[in-house]
């Protein structure tokens, strides 16, 4: 596809139609992608590092899913360029034709199961580790954080207090273009590997956000200044990544920052994302994930319990104290977290209202996730709220959590009717420790003893006629 030029007058093709409501088994169509069913699983940092092994980590992180009868695997963020932009240790990047060539591997492995899959694209900008983790700084001296404009004053004062660490190089009007250009490179190569698309990170404060959030852009050129001006950078993206790859599907998270602090002025409002996502079809993105969130990287993002375990886990004492800076700050990092957990409670699919507002604004097909965890949640969700539902924090224990949801009958005849859960209990004990590096795995004794049992019943098997369903075409090829 990389030669096929965009048609702008094109409106993008969405999922279809059917004459009933759709559940989680029904198959779809997304931006010319066949997908067996409507389920996908959502972006998660799979820590697989540069290393030689990277992409066998990927496949062992990913393959499961695909192989247990996921339709759509959203691979979690993948920095775009080589050394800055990421978020969290153990990223890998998708900035080289030489990392192409090793991830399709990665893409044939989903593909042989009928699965899809789509690289998320990321740049941290002033989120980076650099800002907050101390032996990455201390590794890389000579790195500065990419931002938008200066940071907000409660980023400077924690900067004072020496809770972050900031030497920023504010993108010149040349730079926006260079790092845009940078999202079309890995689109390019993210297609020579044969993904079916790739999905911006376009929340969870990365830079994507940083520039659509009035909290954070205050630029006076044509990539601030105004609602336009704040939505320019995710339009040219989008246009540097169809001069590369023609109609290669390319999709997006809208956020809106209503879960911030009261006090944080001014944020993306919900009018404000609907606006987005307006902008977003307009412009000829192919599907949108709306995210509700905070302008901080905060517990809003994953909702749920304060990670008690992870925090006290006496094996990541010593880890966190280097990435925070000593203990005292990491203990302060750990308080801070726990009035979170008080403020981010968990809240069964918490992004369902925004989702289905977005549904009604455009005709773009809307992916919904966020605390998303039964399946008879995901059926009433589909054709309501959205088009696909995804789960993301449950794999790290249920790997193949898709044999288990799909193919249920919730309105059987039987009492009582099937409805299985997700058995993640959302302590968040999974996500705290990759801040140490440590992999995306789930660390509560009380849910891997239930993941067991179900392993040990066969909950997870499914027959190769189930598991070779659909197509197992790249989109590519």
């Amino acid at each position: 596809m990389a030669g096929d030029r965009y048609d702008p007058t094109a409106k993008p093709v969405g999922l279809m139609c059917h004459p009933v409501s759709p559940d989680l088994d029904t198959p779809g169509e997304l931006a010319g992608l066949d997908l067996r069913n409507r389920l996908y699983r959502a972006p998660l940092l799979e820590c697989a590092g540069e290393g030689p092994d990277a992409v066998d980590r990927l496949i062992d992180e990913l393959e499961p899913a695909a192989a247990a009868g996921v339709g759509l695997i959203c691979q979690g963020a993948m920095p775009v360029r080589r050394e800055d932009g990421r978020v969290a240790p153990n990223m890998t990047h998708l900035a080289g034709p030489e990392r192409a060539e090793d991830l399709r591997r990665l893409t044939d492995a989903i593909h042989d199961h009928g699965a899809r899959i789509v690289a998320q694209l990321d740049h941290g900008g002033i989120r980076t580790l650099e800002t907050w983790h101390r032996p990455y700084r201390a590794e890389n001296p000579d790195l500065r954080q990419l931002a938008v404009s200066e940071p907000p004053r409660l980023l400077r004062l924690a900067e004072r207090a020496g809770l972050l660490d900031y030497d920023l190089d504010v993108l010149s009007t040349a730079d926006v273009y260079d790092l845009a250009a940078d999202f079309g490179r890995s689109a390019e190569y993210a297609a020579t590997a044969g993904y079916d698309g790739v999905h911006l990170a376009g929340a969870n404060m990365g830079i994507v956000q940083q520039f659509l959030s009035p909290y954070y852009n205050r630029r006076s050129d044509e990539f601030g200044g105004s609602f336009e001006g704040r939505v320019r950078f995710l339009e040219l993206v989008h246009d540097e990544i169809r001069e590369r790859v023609g109609d290669f599907p390319v999709m997006t998270k809208v956020p809106i920052e209503t879960a911030a602090p009261p006090l944080v002025r001014p944020r993306l409002s919900l009018a404000a994302g609907i606006r987005i996502a307006e902008c977003a079809e307009r412009i000829g993105y192919d599907a949108v994930a709306p995210v509700r969130g905070s302008t901080f990287w905060d517990l809003s993002l994953v909702r749920g319990e304060h990670p008690e375990q992870a925090w006290g886990d006496d094996r990541l004492e010593d880890d966190y104290a280097a990435v925070f800076g000593g203990r005292v700050r990491a203990r302060l990092v750990a308080l801070a977290n726990r009035l979170q957990a008080q403020f981010y409670d968990f809240e069964s699919a918490w992004n369902a209202d925004l989702c289905r507002r977005m549904r009604e604004a455009t005709s773009l097909p809307v992916l919904c996730e966020g605390g998303v965890r039964g399946r008879r949640e995901m059926d009433s969700l589909l054709g309501s709220a959205c088009d696909l539902v995804g789960v993301g924090r449950p794999f790290y224990a249920e790997p193949r959590l898709p044999a288990r949801l799909l193919d249920v009958d919730t309105n059987a005849a039987s009492e009582p009717a099937e409805d299985p859960h997700a058995v993640c209990e959302n302590c968040n004990n999974c996500a705290v420790p990759q801040v140490a590096g440590a992999r995306g795995v789930c660390r509560t004794p009380s849910v891997m003893r239930e993941a067991g049992e179900l392993r040990r019943a066969g909950a997870y098997e499914r027959s190769s006629n189930d598991e070779h369903d659909g197509s197992s075409t790249s989109r590519t090829e």
